[in-house]
């Protein structure tokens, strides 16, 4: 083999090996562009999913504040219309209060008055013998009816006539002064309890009153959401 062939023969070596190399290089460049692209997209997806998962606790969130505060609306206007009902029935209360206070203008029904209300009371203890408090207003008018309100007593219940003795120490609180006083206070009525103090019917204008709220409360509540409703 001469020189040339020699040459001819290394050359097409080279060009054997460079092409090798080229398609090498070219196979390694389109692995390393796939492996790229594919990492882009992972990369992509997870964050993705983080900006989701974000987006999704946000809305939770805000969804929670929403239902929160519309909770804490509809308390807020439940405490404010219940108030405004407490309002109208304390009104209704201390107007019915002023109304007894004059209750006792009227002497002679007030008279008539004061010996239902110790029949009233000795009904309910049948006691043959009770001690009976009032205002120290109202002593006179106490003593003026008592006799016949034992006799009515004793008629009513088929039983003896009591031994009622008035309590001439201590005295029911007096009818209220006016204005803004907040001392104790009896628009009328009397107190009767049994000898021993275990039995007690308090029989005040007062505390009918409060007795009557406390029965008529639900319909008065009742008659109110029915006209707030309607309104």
């Amino acid at each position: 083999m001469n020189d040339a062939d020699v040459s001819k023969q290394i050359q097409q070596m080279v060009r054997f090996i460079r092409q090798e190399a080229e398609e090498k290089a070219n196979e390694i460049s389109v692995s390393a562009e796939e492996e790229f692209n594919i990492e882009k997209l992972q990369i992509f997806e997870a964050d993705k999913k983080k900006i989701k998962q974000e987006y999704d606790r946000k809305a939770k969130q805000v969804d929670v504040r929403k239902k929160i505060e519309y909770s804490m609306q509809l308390n807020a206007s439940r405490i404010k219309v219940l108030q405004a009902q407490d309002d109208i029935v304390n009104s209704m209360k201390e107007a019915a209060g002023n109304d007894l206070l004059r209750v006792s203008d009227d002497k002679k029904a007030y008279k008539k008055l004061i010996k239902d209300l110790i029949v009233q009371s000795l009904m309910r203890l049948k006691e043959p013998a009770v001690l009976l408090r009032c205002r120290e207003v109202d002593k006179k008018v106490v003593e003026s009816v008592l006799e016949e309100a034992k006799k009515a007593y004793a008629d009513k219940a088929s039983a003896s006539v009591p031994k009622v003795t008035i309590d001439d120490r201590v005295f029911l609180p007096p009818p209220p002064k006016g204005g803004n006083s907040h001392e104790p206070f009896c628009s009328g009525g009397v107190v009767v309890a049994s000898q021993d103090g275990k039995i007690v019917c308090e029989n005040t204008l007062d505390a009918r009153l409060d007795v009557v709220f406390r029965q008529k409360l639900p319909e008065i509540r009742k008659r109110l959401l029915g006209q707030t409703s309607s309104s």
